[in-house]
Protein backbone atom coordinates (compact mmCIF):
# COMPACT_ATOMS: atom_id res chain seq x y z
CA UNK A 1 0.00 0.00 0.00
CA UNK A 2 1.26 3.54 -1.04
CA UNK A 3 0.97 6.45 1.18
CA UNK A 4 1.43 10.20 -0.30
CA UNK A 5 4.67 10.24 0.04
CA UNK A 6 5.13 7.98 -3.05
CA UNK A 7 2.80 9.53 -5.88
CA UNK A 8 5.47 11.52 -7.50
CA UNK A 9 4.57 15.34 -9.79
CA UNK A 10 0.56 15.19 -9.58
CA UNK A 11 0.71 18.78 -10.82
CA UNK A 12 -2.41 19.91 -12.67
CA UNK A 13 -3.23 16.18 -12.54
CA UNK A 14 -7.05 15.19 -11.22
CA UNK A 15 -6.88 13.24 -8.11
CA UNK A 16 -10.29 11.65 -6.60
CA UNK A 17 -10.08 12.08 -2.92
CA UNK A 18 -12.65 9.54 -1.26
CA UNK A 19 -13.30 11.24 2.00
CA UNK A 20 -14.76 10.05 5.36
CA UNK A 21 -17.76 13.32 5.22
CA UNK A 22 -20.40 11.62 7.38
CA UNK A 23 -20.64 14.13 10.27
CA UNK A 24 -23.67 15.04 12.05
CA UNK A 25 -25.89 17.55 10.98
CA UNK A 26 -28.16 19.75 12.81
CA UNK A 27 -30.49 22.47 12.04
CA UNK A 28 -28.63 22.56 8.66
CA UNK A 29 -24.89 22.83 9.94
CA UNK A 30 -22.40 20.51 10.66
CA UNK A 31 -21.91 19.59 14.82
CA UNK A 32 -18.90 17.97 15.05
CA UNK A 33 -16.35 18.36 12.53
CA UNK A 34 -13.11 16.58 13.89
CA UNK A 35 -13.17 14.20 11.12
CA UNK A 36 -13.19 16.88 8.67
CA UNK A 37 -10.05 18.64 10.04
CA UNK A 38 -8.26 15.18 10.14
CA UNK A 39 -8.95 15.17 6.25
CA UNK A 40 -7.19 18.47 6.30
CA UNK A 41 -3.65 17.24 5.99
CA UNK A 42 -4.34 14.93 3.11
CA UNK A 43 -5.99 17.83 0.52
CA UNK A 44 -3.03 20.37 1.91
CA UNK A 45 -0.69 17.71 0.77
CA UNK A 46 -2.14 17.15 -2.60
CA UNK A 47 -2.90 20.85 -3.45
CA UNK A 48 0.50 22.05 -2.41
CA UNK A 49 1.34 19.84 -5.33
CA UNK A 50 -0.36 21.29 -7.57
CA UNK A 51 -3.54 18.86 -7.99
CA UNK A 52 -6.92 19.60 -9.34
CA UNK A 53 -8.89 17.92 -6.19
CA UNK A 54 -12.15 16.27 -6.53
CA UNK A 55 -13.66 15.31 -3.47
CA UNK A 56 -16.29 12.71 -2.76
CA UNK A 57 -18.17 10.90 0.03
CA UNK A 58 -21.59 10.23 1.21
CA UNK A 59 -24.28 11.48 4.56
CA UNK A 60 -26.55 9.52 5.97
CA UNK A 61 -28.50 7.12 4.43
CA UNK A 62 -31.36 9.00 2.77
CA UNK A 63 -31.00 9.81 -1.07
CA UNK A 64 -32.67 13.49 -0.40
CA UNK A 65 -29.37 14.12 2.16
CA UNK A 66 -27.11 16.74 0.88
CA UNK A 67 -23.04 17.42 1.78
CA UNK A 68 -23.95 21.20 0.89
CA UNK A 69 -23.44 21.98 5.34
CA UNK A 70 -19.96 19.75 4.97
CA UNK A 71 -18.86 21.56 1.78
CA UNK A 72 -19.81 25.12 3.98
CA UNK A 73 -18.19 24.13 7.03
CA UNK A 74 -14.82 22.74 4.86
CA UNK A 75 -14.20 25.83 2.91
CA UNK A 76 -13.84 27.85 6.69
CA UNK A 77 -10.39 25.69 6.67
CA UNK A 78 -9.80 25.39 3.37
CA UNK A 79 -10.99 27.30 0.23
CA UNK A 80 -13.43 24.61 -1.95
CA UNK A 81 -16.22 24.48 -4.52
CA UNK A 82 -19.24 22.36 -4.49
CA UNK A 83 -21.05 20.93 -7.20
CA UNK A 84 -19.96 18.37 -10.38
CA UNK A 85 -20.32 22.48 -12.50
CA UNK A 86 -17.51 23.41 -10.65
CA UNK A 87 -14.95 20.96 -12.12
CA UNK A 88 -14.93 22.62 -15.60
CA UNK A 89 -13.50 26.01 -13.63
CA UNK A 90 -10.74 24.62 -11.77
CA UNK A 91 -6.94 25.27 -11.89
CA UNK A 92 -4.45 24.28 -10.63
CA UNK A 93 -4.53 24.02 -6.48
CA UNK A 94 -7.89 23.73 -6.29
CA UNK A 95 -10.76 21.70 -4.77
CA UNK A 96 -14.34 20.66 -5.86
CA UNK A 97 -16.55 18.49 -3.45
CA UNK A 98 -19.19 15.77 -5.28
CA UNK A 99 -22.80 15.35 -3.90
CA UNK A 100 -23.60 12.88 -2.21
CA UNK A 101 -23.01 9.25 -3.47
CA UNK A 102 -25.45 7.43 -2.00
CA UNK A 103 -28.21 9.82 -4.18
CA UNK A 104 -27.07 6.75 -6.73
CA UNK A 105 -27.76 3.44 -5.58
CA UNK A 106 -24.67 2.17 -7.06
CA UNK A 107 -22.27 3.00 -4.59
CA UNK A 108 -23.90 0.32 -1.83
CA UNK A 109 -24.24 -2.23 -4.57
CA UNK A 110 -20.19 -2.10 -5.64
CA UNK A 111 -21.99 -1.50 -9.37
CA UNK A 112 -19.35 -1.59 -11.59
CA UNK A 113 -20.93 0.88 -14.29
CA UNK A 114 -20.87 3.23 -10.80
CA UNK A 115 -17.44 2.78 -10.32
CA UNK A 116 -16.40 3.61 -13.68
CA UNK A 117 -18.29 6.58 -13.98
CA UNK A 118 -16.31 7.98 -10.77
CA UNK A 119 -13.15 7.09 -12.54
CA UNK A 120 -13.96 9.05 -15.22
CA UNK A 121 -13.39 12.39 -12.40
CA UNK A 122 -9.64 11.72 -12.02
CA UNK A 123 -6.58 10.16 -12.77
CA UNK A 124 -5.77 9.01 -9.44
CA UNK A 125 -7.25 8.00 -6.02
CA UNK A 126 -6.67 8.77 -2.69
CA UNK A 127 -8.26 6.79 0.35
CA UNK A 128 -8.65 9.12 3.18
CA UNK A 129 -12.27 7.76 4.71
CA UNK A 130 -11.20 5.43 7.15
CA UNK A 131 -14.53 5.68 9.14
CA UNK A 132 -16.17 4.11 5.65
CA UNK A 133 -13.54 1.59 4.72
CA UNK A 134 -15.13 -1.48 6.36
CA UNK A 135 -17.99 -1.04 3.67
CA UNK A 136 -17.36 -2.61 0.30
CA UNK A 137 -18.64 0.22 -1.78
CA UNK A 138 -18.16 1.45 -5.29
CA UNK A 139 -16.05 4.37 -4.01
CA UNK A 140 -14.19 2.80 -1.62
CA UNK A 141 -13.40 -1.11 -3.88
CA UNK A 142 -14.79 -0.85 -7.05
CA UNK A 143 -12.92 2.71 -8.05
CA UNK A 144 -9.22 1.53 -6.60
CA UNK A 145 -9.08 -1.07 -8.97
CA UNK A 146 -9.78 1.34 -12.22
CA UNK A 147 -7.13 3.86 -10.91
CA UNK A 148 -3.69 4.25 -9.16
CA UNK A 149 -4.54 4.48 -5.62
CA UNK A 150 -2.79 6.05 -2.10
CA UNK A 151 -3.35 6.21 1.35
CA UNK A 152 -4.29 9.16 2.81
CA UNK A 153 -2.40 10.48 5.69
CA UNK A 154 -4.95 10.22 8.05
CA UNK A 155 -5.76 6.60 7.23
CA UNK A 156 -2.04 5.71 7.42
CA UNK A 157 -1.84 7.12 10.45
CA UNK A 158 -5.24 5.08 11.73
CA UNK A 159 -3.21 1.13 10.74
CA UNK A 160 -0.12 2.40 12.91
CA UNK A 161 -1.78 3.30 15.74
CA UNK A 162 -4.66 1.06 15.58
CA UNK A 163 -2.02 -2.04 15.13
CA UNK A 164 -0.51 -0.60 18.77
CA UNK A 165 -3.53 -1.34 19.82
CA UNK A 166 -3.58 -5.08 18.40
CA UNK A 167 -0.93 -5.61 20.34
CA UNK A 168 -0.70 -3.50 23.67
CA UNK A 169 2.35 -3.27 26.25
CA UNK A 170 1.21 -4.33 29.35
CA UNK A 171 -0.61 -3.83 31.84
CA UNK A 172 -3.27 -2.58 29.36
CA UNK A 173 -6.99 -2.05 29.82
CA UNK A 174 -9.47 -2.18 27.16
CA UNK A 175 -12.74 -0.70 28.27
CA UNK A 176 -15.74 -1.10 25.85
CA UNK A 177 -18.72 0.35 25.99
CA UNK A 178 -21.83 1.31 23.73
CA UNK A 179 -24.73 -1.32 22.16
CA UNK A 180 -24.83 -3.74 19.31
CA UNK A 181 -23.12 -6.80 21.55
CA UNK A 182 -23.51 -9.00 18.36
CA UNK A 183 -20.61 -6.66 16.77
CA UNK A 184 -18.30 -6.24 19.72
CA UNK A 185 -18.25 -9.88 21.29
CA UNK A 186 -15.36 -11.25 18.53
CA UNK A 187 -13.57 -8.50 19.87
CA UNK A 188 -14.36 -9.35 23.59
CA UNK A 189 -12.88 -13.01 22.81
CA UNK A 190 -10.30 -11.49 20.62
CA UNK A 191 -8.89 -9.05 23.49
CA UNK A 192 -9.70 -11.12 26.62
CA UNK A 193 -6.17 -12.91 25.20
CA UNK A 194 -4.63 -9.57 24.38
CA UNK A 195 -5.33 -7.07 27.64
CA UNK A 196 -4.53 -7.69 30.92
CA UNK A 197 -8.36 -6.45 31.84
CA UNK A 198 -11.23 -5.83 29.78
CA UNK A 199 -13.83 -3.75 31.13
CA UNK A 200 -17.50 -4.17 29.63
CA UNK A 201 -19.86 -0.99 30.00
CA UNK A 202 -22.82 0.43 28.42
CA UNK A 203 -25.75 -1.42 27.45
CA UNK A 204 -23.23 -4.06 27.04
CA UNK A 205 -23.08 -4.75 30.18
CA UNK A 206 -26.64 -5.07 30.68
CA UNK A 207 -26.13 -8.73 28.57
CA UNK A 208 -23.87 -10.17 31.41
CA UNK A 209 -25.78 -9.05 34.37
CA UNK A 210 -28.66 -11.20 32.51
CA UNK A 211 -26.31 -14.20 32.23
CA UNK A 212 -25.18 -13.95 35.79
CA UNK A 213 -28.97 -13.95 36.84
CA UNK A 214 -29.66 -11.01 37.89
CA UNK A 215 -32.49 -8.74 37.59
CA UNK A 216 -31.84 -5.86 34.52
CA UNK A 217 -35.58 -4.45 34.80
CA UNK A 218 -36.45 -2.04 31.89
CA UNK A 219 -32.77 -1.79 30.18
CA UNK A 220 -31.62 -2.34 26.82
CA UNK A 221 -30.58 -6.38 26.33
CA UNK A 222 -29.65 -7.89 23.53
CA UNK A 223 -32.46 -9.32 21.52
CA UNK A 224 -30.84 -12.45 20.88
CA UNK A 225 -28.57 -12.35 23.96
CA UNK A 226 -25.28 -15.44 23.45
CA UNK A 227 -23.82 -17.66 25.42
CA UNK A 228 -21.48 -15.67 28.10
CA UNK A 229 -21.00 -18.14 30.47
CA UNK A 230 -17.26 -18.67 29.06
CA UNK A 231 -16.58 -14.77 29.47
CA UNK A 232 -17.84 -13.89 32.69
CA UNK A 233 -14.96 -15.01 34.50
CA UNK A 234 -12.39 -13.24 32.85
CA UNK A 235 -14.14 -9.59 32.12
CA UNK A 236 -14.62 -7.04 33.95
CA UNK A 237 -18.22 -5.85 34.58
CA UNK A 238 -19.55 -2.51 36.97
CA UNK A 239 -19.51 -3.08 40.70
CA UNK A 240 -22.11 -0.26 40.91
CA UNK A 241 -24.70 0.99 38.28
CA UNK A 242 -26.52 4.43 37.74
CA UNK A 243 -30.39 3.65 37.50
CA UNK A 244 -33.66 5.57 36.88
CA UNK A 245 -37.20 5.00 37.98
CA UNK A 246 -39.85 7.24 37.15
CA UNK A 247 -37.66 10.25 36.82
CA UNK A 248 -35.57 9.63 40.02
CA UNK A 249 -31.94 8.95 39.49
CA UNK A 250 -30.07 6.13 42.31
CA UNK A 251 -27.02 4.25 42.45
CA UNK A 252 -27.04 0.49 43.36
CA UNK A 253 -25.43 -2.83 43.32
CA UNK A 254 -26.08 -4.79 39.96
CA UNK A 255 -27.63 -7.46 42.19
CA UNK A 256 -29.51 -4.87 43.71
CA UNK A 257 -31.57 -3.70 40.51
CA UNK A 258 -35.53 -3.80 40.40
CA UNK A 259 -38.01 -4.43 37.90
CA UNK A 260 -38.93 -1.04 37.35
CA UNK A 261 -35.03 -0.27 37.21
CA UNK A 262 -33.33 1.13 34.25
CA UNK A 263 -30.06 0.66 34.11
CA UNK A 264 -27.95 3.91 32.28
CA UNK A 265 -24.98 4.07 33.80
CA UNK A 266 -21.66 2.70 35.66
CA UNK A 267 -21.03 4.01 39.41
CA UNK A 268 -18.54 6.02 41.49
CA UNK A 269 -17.24 2.53 42.99
CA UNK A 270 -16.86 1.85 39.32
CA UNK A 271 -15.73 4.71 38.39
CA UNK A 272 -12.54 4.78 41.10
CA UNK A 273 -11.36 1.39 40.10
CA UNK A 274 -11.32 2.41 36.50
CA UNK A 275 -9.06 5.27 37.39
CA UNK A 276 -6.88 3.38 39.51
CA UNK A 277 -6.28 0.89 36.51
CA UNK A 278 -5.85 3.67 34.34
CA UNK A 279 -3.34 5.41 36.34
CA UNK A 280 -1.72 2.02 36.37
CA UNK A 281 -1.93 1.16 33.28
CA UNK A 282 1.06 1.58 29.58
CA UNK A 283 -1.97 1.27 27.35
CA UNK A 284 -5.86 2.10 27.35
CA UNK A 285 -8.03 1.73 24.58
CA UNK A 286 -11.61 2.76 24.99
CA UNK A 287 -14.13 2.49 22.56
CA UNK A 288 -17.73 3.30 23.20
CA UNK A 289 -19.76 5.71 25.89
CA UNK A 290 -20.63 4.07 29.39
CA UNK A 291 -24.23 5.17 29.30
CA UNK A 292 -26.80 6.50 26.67
CA UNK A 293 -24.71 9.71 25.73
CA UNK A 294 -27.67 10.97 22.87
CA UNK A 295 -30.06 10.76 26.08
CA UNK A 296 -27.56 13.03 28.33
CA UNK A 297 -25.58 10.01 30.69
CA UNK A 298 -22.42 11.57 29.76
CA UNK A 299 -20.86 11.84 33.40
CA UNK A 300 -18.84 8.68 34.03
CA UNK A 301 -18.39 8.43 30.18
CA UNK A 302 -16.57 12.33 30.51
CA UNK A 303 -14.76 11.37 33.67
CA UNK A 304 -12.66 8.40 32.36
CA UNK A 305 -11.27 10.54 29.65
CA UNK A 306 -10.45 13.24 31.62
CA UNK A 307 -8.63 10.35 33.73
CA UNK A 308 -7.23 9.02 30.27
CA UNK A 309 -5.85 12.27 29.36
CA UNK A 310 -4.51 13.45 32.75
CA UNK A 311 -2.47 9.90 32.46
CA UNK A 312 0.68 9.84 30.75
CA UNK A 313 -0.38 6.53 29.26
CA UNK A 314 -0.52 6.17 25.63
CA UNK A 315 -4.27 5.40 24.61
CA UNK A 316 -6.25 5.01 22.13
CA UNK A 317 -10.32 6.23 22.00
CA UNK A 318 -12.68 6.12 18.99
CA UNK A 319 -16.61 5.21 19.03
CA UNK A 320 -18.66 8.34 18.03
CA UNK A 321 -20.41 9.05 20.97
CA UNK A 322 -16.43 8.30 22.83
CA UNK A 323 -15.21 11.15 20.24
CA UNK A 324 -17.90 13.41 20.99
CA UNK A 325 -17.22 13.76 24.18
CA UNK A 326 -13.50 14.49 23.32
CA UNK A 327 -14.54 17.35 21.33
CA UNK A 328 -16.95 18.65 24.50
CA UNK A 329 -14.18 18.51 26.76
CA UNK A 330 -11.86 19.51 23.89
CA UNK A 331 -9.13 17.41 25.08
CA UNK A 332 -8.71 15.43 21.73
CA UNK A 333 -4.72 17.20 21.54
CA UNK A 334 -4.72 15.47 25.16
CA UNK A 335 -5.11 11.94 23.81
CA UNK A 336 -2.31 10.34 22.35
CA UNK A 337 -5.21 9.45 19.37
CA UNK A 338 -8.70 9.54 18.62
CA UNK A 339 -9.57 7.53 16.18
CA UNK A 340 -12.10 8.60 13.37
CA UNK A 341 -13.87 5.48 12.75
CA UNK A 342 -16.61 3.38 14.41
CA UNK A 343 -17.68 0.43 13.13
CA UNK A 344 -13.98 0.30 10.75
CA UNK A 345 -11.94 0.74 14.09
CA UNK A 346 -13.86 -2.76 15.31
CA UNK A 347 -13.44 -4.25 12.18
CA UNK A 348 -9.74 -3.21 12.05
CA UNK A 349 -9.20 -4.05 15.56
CA UNK A 350 -10.87 -7.45 15.02
CA UNK A 351 -9.17 -8.47 12.01
CA UNK A 352 -6.05 -6.31 11.32
CA UNK A 353 -7.44 -4.87 7.49
CA UNK A 354 -10.37 -3.59 5.79
CA UNK A 355 -12.13 -4.01 2.74
CA UNK A 356 -10.38 -0.73 1.39
CA UNK A 357 -7.75 -1.00 2.74
CA UNK A 358 -7.56 -4.59 1.28
CA UNK A 359 -8.08 -2.65 -2.26
CA UNK A 360 -5.16 -0.05 -2.16
CA UNK A 361 -3.27 -3.41 -1.98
Amino acid sequence: MKGLSEIGDIKSKKVIVRAGLNVPIENGAVKNNFRLKKLLPTLKTLTDKGAKVILIGHIGRSKEETLKPVSDELSKHIKISFGESEIEKMVDGDIVMLENLRQNEGETLNDEVFSKHLSSFGEIYVNEAFSVSHRAHSSIVGLPKLLPSYAGVQLQKEIEELDKARNPVSPSIFILGGAKFETKEPLIEKFLEVYDTVFIGGALVNDFFKAKGYEVGKSRVSEKPANLDRYLDKVMIPSDVTVINNGEENTKKPEEVLPEDKIVDIGPKTLEKLKKLISEAKFILLNGPLGPYEDGFCFYTEEVVKSIKESSTHSVVGGGDTVASIAKLKIEDDISFVSTGGGAMLGYLNKGTLPGIEALK
